[in-house]
C-alpha cells in the first residue's frame, strides 16, 4: 500500500474540523439547555407568585361587601328620610287644601295621589343610588305601565271614576247614598283613589269601586237636606175615621221635624178589601229620617190602641157546619 502526504493532510484537517464543530455544537446545546432551565424556573416563580382566582375573590370580598353595605345603609337612610319628608309634605298639602275650603273627598283624593307620586320618585332616586340609570328606570316604568294598563283596565277605570266623582260631586263625605248596581247603601266616610268607603247602618264597612259608582245610578238621601216620610196605616171599617185622622195628625204635629215650610198631611189613601188605609206625609231632616219613621210607627200603634181604633190584619175564619 502506498500513502501520499496529501491524503494524510486532508484527513487531519477533516478530523480537526469535526472536533471543532462538535465542540461548538456541544457548547451551544449546553447554553440552550441552560436557557430553557432558566425560563422554566421563571415560569414556576411567576406561577408561585401569581394568586389564583379564588384568592383574588377572597381578597376583594371584604372591600366589595363594605361597599355594598354602605350602599344599603345609604338607601335605608334615604327611604327613612324620604318617607318622613313625604309625610311632612302631605300634611302641608292637606292643610293648604283645607285652608282653601275644598271638599274633604277632594282633599283625600289629591293627598293620596300626591303620596303615590312622591313614593314613585323616591323609589327611582333610591334605585339610581345603586348605579341604575334613570333613563333605564323610566323606560322600564313605561313598559311596565303599558303592560299594567292592559292588565288592570278595571283598576284604571276606578281611577278615572274617582276623578269623575270629584268633578261632578254626586255626593260628599258624610252623605247617605244608595247605589243601584248591588244595592249597597250607607254613609260616605272616605273617598280614595280607587274606591269609596261606606259605613252601613249596622256599622259595617262597604268598599265600592269608583268605576261602579260613576257608571251606575245612585240615590243621595242627604244632599237635599230634608226627606219626606210616606206613612200608611189601615183601620177597620167599624172604627171612627175622623177620630183616627185627628189622632194621626196630632202625632205628626207633635214630632219635632224642624221643617217650618212643610205642613204635615193626613188623608185617606185607599179603601181596601178589609181596611181603610190612611196616609200621612211629613218632611223631616235627612239625618233624622229613620228615627222619625220608627217613632211615628210606634206612636201610631200606641195611640190607636188607647182610642180603641182597630188595626185589622189578615185572618182566616173557619165555619163548621153540623151534619
Amino acid at each position: 500500500m502506498h500513502f501520499f502526504p496529501g491524503t494524510f493532510l486532508a484527513a487531519a484537517v477533516d478530523s480537526e474540523l469535526t472536533k471543532t464543530v462538535d465542540s461548538e455544537l456541544s457548547t451551544e446545546a449546553a447554553e440552550f439547555a441552560e436557557t430553557i432551565n432558566q425560563l422554566s424556573d421563571l415560569n414556576n416563580l411567576k406561577q408561585t407568585l401569581q394568586p389564583s382566582v379564588w384568592e383574588k375573590m377572597l381578597e376583594t370580598l371584604p372591600e366589595k361587601a363594605m361597599g355594598l353595605g354602605l350602599r344599603v345603609l345609604v338607601c335605608a337612610i334615604l327611604l327613612f328620610v324620604g318617607g318622613r319628608l313625604i309625610k311632612f309634605l302631605d300634611r302641608l298639602f292637606k292643610a293648604f287644601l283645607e285652608k282653601a275650603r275644598l271638599d274633604k273627598g277632594v282633599v283625600g283624593f289629591l293627598s293620596a295621589f300626591l303620596r303615590f307620586s312622591l313614593y314613585i320618585i323616591l323609589v327611582m332616586f333610591v334605585a339610581s343610588s345603586f348605579g341604575v340609570d334613570a333613563t333605564s328606570i323610566v323606560a322600564i316604568l313605561g313598559s311596565a305601565g303599558i303592560a299594567l294598563g292592559l292588565a288592570l283596565q278595571g283598576t284604571l277605570s276606578n281611577l278615572a271614576g274617582g276623578v269623575i266623582l270629584l268633578i261632578m260631586k254626586p255626593f260628599t263625605i258624610g252623605d247617605y247614598i244608595r247605589e243601584d248596581a248591588h244595592g249597597n247603601e250607607g254613609t260616605v266616610t272616605d273617598i280614595h283613589i280607587f274606591y269609596t268607603v261606606l259605613q252601613t247602618i249596622d256599622n259595617r264597612v262597604a268598599m265600592i269601586p269608583n268605576g261602579t259608582l260613576s257608571n251606575t245610578s245612585l240615590i243621595n238621601y242627604t244632599k237635599p237636606g230634608k226627606r219626606r216620610i210616606d206613612f200608611s196605616v189601615g183601620i177597620s171599617y167599624e172604627s171612627d175615621l175622623k177620630h183616627a185622622k185627628e189622632i194621626l195628625l196630632g202625632i205628626l204635629e207633635g214630632m219635632d221635624s224642624e221643617i217650618e215650610d212643610k205642613e204635615p198631611q193626613v188623608f185617606v189613601r185607599e179603601l181596601g178589601e178589609s181596611a181603610v188605609v190612611l196616609g200621612a206625609r211629613i218632611w223631616v231632616p235627612s239625618k233624622q229620617y229613620f228615627n222619625m219613621l220608627w217613632g211615628l210607627t210606634e206612636n201610631v200603634k200606641l195611640e190607636f190602641d188607647k182610642a180603641g181604633i182597630s188595626i185589622p190584619y189578615n185572618q182566616l175564619d173557619v165555619h163548621m157546619k153540623e151534619g
